[in-house]
């Protein structure tokens, strides 16, 4: 697809979810995109958006969005309400004296039932001390939460804003039940990308590596045919695809990262490219880290717990 923002929305639709919507711990409260459109033909509809993206350029407001939470939902929105299904996007609850109470991400109309979607799209680098079983391990880049933590806050909090008072007297029907749409990637050390063991966790959930500075300079060929983009946060969803001058040769990677990390620490995402006709499309993704960041996750991780 020529269009980026028609291949992220792509993505949200096909990619798999994070969480596994058979596994029988979540008692049926993981969403499935497709029981909510079953007959619709995604291939021609994305095809068709592809040759005339004008429709969701103009539903994105691109220029409002510096959050990718907040620009993931509108693309989601968008195709939810192309199909029908969309009852309210982003309907906040508020107590009588205007204190926010929280916020239903997504109402769907599936069949004769009003159905609380909670949206996520989600990034989380498992820390090398970990043992891959319990999601607290899995830590977000910019160190501020895990993924255990956002798992409880969806599964104990805020599926279950429809019963309170407020939302219940908000709606015009009540909420018949509530799942978590969760899209994302995990990361795994590049030495032993090991697949998780978490129940409940999709076995086929999007992946990719970390590796510290020091590693990627020691691992990468700088005689590899492969270049390399660095991706801004807002086009961390789908796969990367770009022209040859958009990318960096090994050499221009390097220096780029040093002068980067000279100065800040936040971990950085880089796409791998190959050729690809008469352009270059991504055969992997990681994240380069700063060589103090494992240690700074221990330590984030120890508070935690």
């Amino acid at each position: 697809m020529r269009n980026r923002h028609v291949r992220d929305l792509a993505w949200l639709i096909d990619a798999p979810d994070l969480f596994d919507a058979d596994a029988v711990g979540w008692h049926g409260r993981i969403a499935c995109l497709g029981e909510a459109t079953p007959q619709t033909d995604t291939a021609s509809f994305l095809d068709a958006l592809d040759r005339e993206p004008t429709p969701l350029l103009a539903a994105l407001d691109l220029h409002a969005h510096t959050r990718l939470g907040r620009y993931a939902e509108s693309l989601m929105a968008f195709y939810l309400r192309s199909q029908g299904v969309l009852v309210a996007h982003g309907l906040q609850v508020r107590s009588a004296d205007r204190q926010t109470i929280g916020e239903f991400d997504f109402l769907v109309r599936i069949g004769a039932q009003l159905v609380h979607w909670e949206f996520a799209t989600k990034f989380y680098l498992l820390e090398a001390g970990g043992s891959g079983h319990d999601a607290d391990y899995f830590v977000g880049p910019n160190l501020a939460d895990t993924l255990g933590a956002k798992m409880n806050k969806i599964f104990e909090r805020q599926l279950n804003l429809s019963s309170h008072p407020d939302a219940q007297a908000l709606l015009a029907e009540p909420v018949a039940r509530a799942q978590a749409f969760v899209k994302g990637w995990l990361f795994y050390r590049r030495q032993g990308m090991q697949a998780p063991t978490i129940d409940g966790l999709s076995s086929s959930h999007c992946r990719g590596f970390w590796c510290t500075q020091t590693e990627w300079r020691e691992a990468q060929s700088a005689s590899s045919s492969l270049r390399h983009m660095v991706l801004p946060r807002l086009q961390w969803l789908a796969p990367a695809r770009a022209e040859t001058h958009d990318t960096l040769t090994h050499a221009q990677l390097q220096q780029w990262l040093a002068q980067y990390f000279d100065g800040d620490d936040m971990p950085i995402m880089v796409a791998s490219m190959a050729v690809d006709g008469m352009q270059m499309h991504e055969v992997e993704r990681g994240f380069v880290v700063r060589d103090d960041w494992q240690e700074r996750a221990s330590r984030r991780l120890g508070l935690a717990r």
